[in-house]
């Protein structure tokens, strides 16, 4: 396969085929992100797409779902994606999932009509970073979208019959809007009733404009305590139909994993006993990205 630059793909794409289609985010100004830094935003060519597909027929006929990379898939224009989509349907029959990443700015581009085509050709679940539905903070770490912008595009691409999973930055905020960010993130997600919800704990990358900002002494990094207290308020406030809200990921310092509502209490009562010290959490050099 042709790979360029770093490859990033959900947690939950790890035994997916990883078909990149584009390098690169084409937003890329987000304070806290340094996974693309350097890498200017472009999509593949036909043919070096077309080839890793071929190589997938070849090698990697036990996996059955695709995962197109880079930052943001969903941007390629449609006649290029369906094509991507088309040959994937014809090439690799047994893949029964397409993923990718998306923004607002890709889903805006994308009429329902659009997404209801790429999703009748495969593309059935797609990624979105919210990180914090905080308006203030939604400005300050430059995420290119406010609350509301944000709901519009989940809710469109829910609409259009895809899965949507949603990543949520624990300490994003910092200390002084600690509560708002939690608060009003539960809100956003409740607003979207997404199907899926990652929560990170938010680790500084060295050469962001975050990590200078903490390095200065602007920005507060949450201590563990804090971090689980904010966890716990945005679950408390996060209402779904039957969505799972996990903070599972390698970056938190207490696993968990909450299908919503039915597990609300339960998850609040461990993250209570967490708090209290009666559950361990993850020691400080076990967390990575």
């Amino acid at each position: 396969m042709h790979y360029e630059g770093n490859i990033i793909r959900p947690p939950s794409e790890a035994y997916s085929i990883l078909l990149q289609a584009t390098v690169g985010c084409s937003h890329n100004k987000c304070t806290f992100c340094g996974a693309y830094k350097g890498e200017r935003f472009k999509i593949k060519t036909d043919d070096i797409i077309q080839a890793d597909i071929e190589f997938a027929a070849r090698h990697c006929r036990n996996q059955e779902r695709l995962f197109l990379c880079d930052g943001d898939a969903l941007i390629i224009p449609q006649p290029r994606l369906l094509a991507i989509l088309e040959q994937i349907q014809k090439r690799l029959p047994w893949v029964k999932r397409v993923g990718a990443y998306a923004n607002t700015k890709s889903i805006r581009m994308k009429t329902p009509e659009e997404l209801k085509i790429l999703r009748s050709h495969g593309l059935k679940i797609i990624y979105m970073g919210l990180e914090t539905g905080d308006n203030d903070t939604l400005a300050a770490i430059h995420k290119g979208a406010d609350a509301d912008r944000m709901i519009q595009a989940g809710l469109k691409i829910k609409q259009a019959g895809m899965q949507l999973s949603i990543t949520v930055l624990l300490g994003i905020a910092g200390r002084a809007r600690s509560e708002e960010h939690a608060r009003e993130t539960g809100r956003v997600l409740s607003a979207i009733d997404p199907d899926y919800v990652g929560a990170l704990s938010l680790m500084l990358i060295p050469g962001t404009p975050m990590y200078q900002d903490y390095e200065e002494g602007r920005f507060p990094l949450l201590n563990p305590a804090e971090m689980l207290r904010e966890l716990r308020t945005m679950i408390a406030h996060t209402h779904l139909s039957n969505g799972l809200f996990h903070a599972n990921h390698a970056s938190n310092y207490l696993p968990i994993r909450a299908q919503l509502p039915q597990d609300r209490e339960k998850t609040l009562a461990l993250i209570d006993a967490a708090l209290s010290g009666k559950v361990a959490l993850k020691p400080e050099y076990l967390r990575a990205l």
